[in-house]
């Protein structure tokens, strides 16, 4: 069984209570997150002040897939999503893809790292006087996690791999108390993880909040953007439509976690886990290096839960970056609208990051390999947009020239329209096992876990629902804590 751990340490909590009390900070609950109607008035005022990305206690309210789409003074509406054309996908089916742009730091990894730091925080395990928070990552996660900490009051370190965009580390310098870069790239997890047991061997009194092990991080996809799928599904269905299933790449596989929500609605749906054909360690117990930031990491992250994944697939980075560029150069739009695309969406494309476009890639894939069609619709995310990618594209403009119209004509045929079902892997009983047994050689061997607590991965009926049920008890230590600051009175 697993649950997350909410044992309440009074002492420790009662001086971060003081804390938050000092810093005028107020945590918003699961619920309000989900649905924002529920977040006070006078906390809604202040939002109207108040930029997307400004460090302020404030934004942790801004911790939704229901921001209004604005950089400053927003408010809170729906769920951002967008419905991709067959004249972009290529495919007869309906992809709806949820935009995390909207999110503070322009990507739903603050939600993640909040699952993770604040349950130890309303319980007194963390203590932010006297403790750092690590977050170990690939991009986004450190970001996200650096991020809730300066607004929560707390100390952070941020681990990532020196190879990542400049965007991300620009960034992170105004808002991390250290950051700490890692030799190699996206695909280089195995020397975060050395870097964290280096740090936990120095004696310095640290909690590490590492995204590929924490049930916080699969637990708020579960719960927040399963329930904000929800609501987009049943805005989008007809009554002759079909919710066929949803293709995600992985990184920590904690937004998967969200297909297990949807999937105990819609039981015949399908949850495909992506990765780049780079590094296809699901597809094919590989290794390797590659450009799609934010996905892939030469092992299955502890939180997957492989045996309720019907598909593994791999997607060329080669078809990712060359994509952003028709989706974001001039020549490429142009030759889109010439191609059929709206008019009013093709401005829009640069919400998809890489990741982003990985995610669109394995949907038409996943499409195509069930031969899906008008009425059957399939779910994907935008982790973040190319506001984070801006120097890529810089990059690959001094390296390959000008983006003309031969290029995007190219790009459209054989990456877009072109995508194909080779790379792909319908998984069988035995394959989700074989994959499964993959977390030994990290988990086990390497990073403590037991051989009791992988079988029950396995084979235990309710270790995945056990800790999919605490959201309310999280939600009753949230609101103790805020009671005991008195802001909200």
């Amino acid at each position: 069984m697993a649950k997350i751990d909410l044992t309440v340490f009074e002492d420790r909590r009662k001086k971060a209570v003081r804390r938050a009390k000092e810093r005028n900070i107020i945590i918003p609950t699961f619920a309000q997150m989900k649905n924002p109607d529920l977040i006070p008035d006078t906390i809604k005022a202040e939002l109207a002040n108040i930029g997307l990305w400004d460090v302020t206690a404030r934004n942790l309210f801004r911790i939704t897939w229901k921001n209004e789409p604005k950089s400053f003074g927003g408010q809170f509406g729906g769920v951002n999503y967008l419905e991709l054309p067959s004249s972009l996908t290529g495919v007869p089916a309906r992809i709806v893809v949820l935009v995390g742009k909207w999110f503070p730091t322009g990507a739903h990894k603050v939600g993640a790292t909040f699952g993770c730091l604040v349950p130890r925080l309303v319980t007194g395990q963390f203590d932010p006087e006297t403790q750092k928070a690590v977050w170990p990552s690939t991009g986004n996660y450190c970001r996200g996690g650096a991020y809730d900490s300066t607004l929560l009051a707390c100390e952070s370190i941020a681990i990532l791999p020196e190879g990542m965009s400049r965007e991300r580390f620009d960034w992170l310098k105004t808002v991390a108390g250290e950051i700490i870069a890692t030799p190699g790239t996206e695909s280089n997890v195995k020397e975060i993880f050395d870097k964290c047991w280096e740090l936990r061997r120095s004696g310095e009194d640290l909690m590490i909040f590492n995204q590929f092990e924490e049930f916080g991080n699969y637990l708020w996809h579960y719960e927040v953007t399963g329930h904000a799928m929800e609501e987009v599904l049943k805005q989008v269905m007809g009554p002759k439509d079909n919710y066929a299933g949803m293709a995600l790449t992985t990184g920590s596989a904690g937004t998967i976690g969200c297909g297990d929500f949807i999937k105990q609605l819609y039981p015949t749906s399908k949850i495909a886990a992506s990765e780049a054909l780079q590094c296809p360690t699901l597809l094919e117990n590989g290794f390797g290096a590659h450009r799609i930031e934010g996905i892939g990491d030469k092992h299955v992250p502890w939180i997957h839960n492989v045996k309720n994944t019907d598909m593994v697939m791999a997607i060329d980075d080669a078809a990712v970056v060359n994509i952003s560029r028709l989706f974001n150069e001039p020549a490429g739009r142009a030759y889109l609208v010439k191609k059929g695309v709206p008019e009013a969406l093709v401005p829009q494309l640069d919400l998809l990051g890489f990741s982003g476009i990985a995610n669109v890639l394995s949907s038409i894939k996943m499409a195509k390999y069930y031969e899906w069609g008008e009425n059957d619709v399939v779910l994907t995310v935008l982790t973040d947009s190319m506001e984070l990618y801006g120097s890529r594209l810089k990059e690959m403009h001094e390296e390959y020239g000008q983006y003309t119209e031969a290029d995007a004509a190219e790009h459209y045929a054989r990456y877009l329209h072109g995508e194909r079902i080779d790379n792909l892997l319908e998984l069988t009983y035995a394959d989700r096992r074989r994959v499964h047994n993959l977390k030994y050689y990290t988990w086990v061997e390497q990073q403590g876990k037991t051989y009791e607590e992988i079988l029950d991965q396995w084979y235990a009926p309710d270790y995945w629902t056990e800790f999919q049920s605490q959201t309310e008890e999280i939600d009753e230590l949230i609101n103790e804590f805020n009671a005991m600051t008195g802001l909200l009175k």
